[in-house]
């Protein structure tokens, strides 16, 4: 098993760790015990070929499966910390709002894992991984530093730091 390094790292706050750990609790406890039950209850009404409980029981089965290894991968790469300090630096649990050069347009994102609002429906933010080319140029800078990243595309792109605060869900 490989450990965390700085690239695969999950940056996430002790809540969201919490909650993604009571969801791995429920998948592999409850949810499996269940599936387990509708797999045998399916197999007991005879001809597996043509029984369609049997093949959605094991369908449902595989995709929580798919889930506990993803949840078990997320918790295994997890970097847990408290809110940042609110000293303005962009680091991951930021709320960073920027503006590109020659624009007036600005874009507010969160700085860290889309795992930070897995669980939660109800925040609506972009999030920025700290390994993508904009969250590399605009870590450790502060409000009013400029930071340039090349695009997917390929094209340069400048930025200025306009706000950084630490996110609260």
């Amino acid at each position: 098993m490989t450990q965390p390094t700085d690239t695969n790292v999950i940056w996430l706050t002790q809540e969201a760790f919490e909650r993604l750990e009571a969801e791995l609790e429920h998948l592999t406890g409850p949810v499996r015990a269940d599936l387990a039950r509708k797999i045998g209850e399916a197999r007991d009404e005879g001809d597996l070929k043509e029984n369609g409980g049997y093949h959605a029981a094991k369908e449902e089965q595989g995709k929580t499966e798919a889930q506990i290894r993803k949840l078990q991968d997320m918790l295994r790469r997890a970097r847990v910390g408290g809110t940042p300090k609110d000293d303005g630096i962009v680091q991951p649990g930021m709320k960073v709002t920027i503006k590109f050069a020659g624009d007036d347009d600005t874009e507010t994102f969160v700085l860290g894992s889309r795992e930070l609002l897995a669980l939660d429906d109800s925040v609506d933010i972009e999030i920025y991984s700290p390994n993508s080319p904009l969250g590399a140029a605009i870590s450790g800078k502060s409000k009013g530093e400029k930071a340039s990243y090349t695009a997917p595309n390929g094209r340069d792109v400048a930025v200025e730091i306009v706000d950084t605060v630490p996110f609260q869900a």
